[in-house]
């Protein structure tokens, strides 16, 4: 266990009313009260130890699963990306990536240093620290088949080094520890050929541009995908590809992807989720449940 040194200034990037569509990949949502993109691990701890114990915090890594409402978020936002981006080779053969790392930026190392079994990082538009907290995963791999070890800090800034056995890990869920947040990943991968690791990257990143709307707003997946079924397949069977409500529409491209075609709002999105959902469970029986994550209070501009 270990805690940041007392009475140290703040050296990360602190800002007010926040416009979280600055930091979501579907590019909405409203203000976060609190902001703060801390400059290392040893700052998050000062920032952490500062802050009132009754203060709610929320962390985002690269909004790629969010949904922030048009309200905003009445909370302190962490923003690891840009400060927890420390990503190196450990003296035992493993990895250590920082939550603020991007995920396809792990996979590229990996594969550089000769190491295979990251390669579908390269499609987690995220980074690594919401890909411990949600145990993401793309084309068959998962996050947490990695894990050798993470490390975690609490809201007095105290780290600790935990094993996998501290959590339970699930299919897009994790949970462990209650009051601690994900710093960094010790990743464990096989020895491999470069070349190999490198073309793979390229093959899935290939797939992926060509079976997602890549370079449209989005969050990525909207739902998780059922025991035994997709989700896409479900939504499609539906008719609900290129279905509206506003200008947030169900993909064409892909239909566990929702898009915003410009000027979208928040209320928009979270409505076509609901719409999606009750027309799924009305024609083909199942309840999808989503996998983007979904904050903060309803209202804001035009709302």
């Amino acid at each position: 266990m270990m805690a940041a040194p007392a009475d140290r200034p703040l050296r990360g990037i602190l800002r007010h009313d926040e416009p979280m569509a600055r930091h979501t990949s579907w590019r909405v949502g409203g203000p976060a009260r609190l902001w703060y993109q801390p400059a290392d691990l040893e700052d998050l701890a000062v920032f952490l130890r500062s802050l009132p114990a009754e203060e709610r915090l929320v962390w985002v890594g690269l909004g790629s699963n969010l949904l922030v409402r048009d309200g905003g978020i009445d909370a302190v936002v962490i923003a690891p990306f840009g400060g927890l981006d420390a990503l190196q080779m450990l003296d035992d053969g493993l990895i250590r990536a920082e939550a603020g790392v991007a995920c396809n930026k792990v996979a590229r190392f990996a594969a550089r240093h000769g190491l295979v079994g990251a390669e579908f990082l390269a499609g987690i538009p995220g980074s690594m620290g919401g890909a411990l907290a949600m145990n993401a995963g793309a084309f068959g791999g998962e996050t947490w088949r990695l894990v050798a070890a993470v490390e975690t800090i609490d809201r007095h800034g105290e780290r600790r080094t935990r094993l996998p056995a501290d959590f339970e890990v699930g299919y897009r869920e994790v949970s462990g520890p209650a009051g601690e947040w994900f710093v960094a990943a010790h990743l464990r991968l096989e020895a491999g050929d470069v070349e190999g690791a490198q073309a793979r990257i390229r093959a899935l990143l290939e797939r992926r541009a060509a079976s997602q709307p890549i370079g449209e707003p989005s969050c990525g997946s909207v739902f998780r995908n059922p025991p035994g079924d997709h989700a896409a397949r479900l939504i499609e069977a539906c008719g609900l590809k290129g279905r509206c409500i506003g200008a947030a529409c169900v993909s064409q491209r892909h239909a566990n992807f929702i898009i915003n075609t410009g000027g979208a709002r928040a209320a928009d999105i979270e409505a076509l989720i609901v719409l999606v959902q009750a027309e799924v469970e009305r024609c083909q029986g199942v309840r999808l449940e989503p996998e983007v994550r979904i904050l903060g209070v309803a209202g804001g501009a035009g709302g």
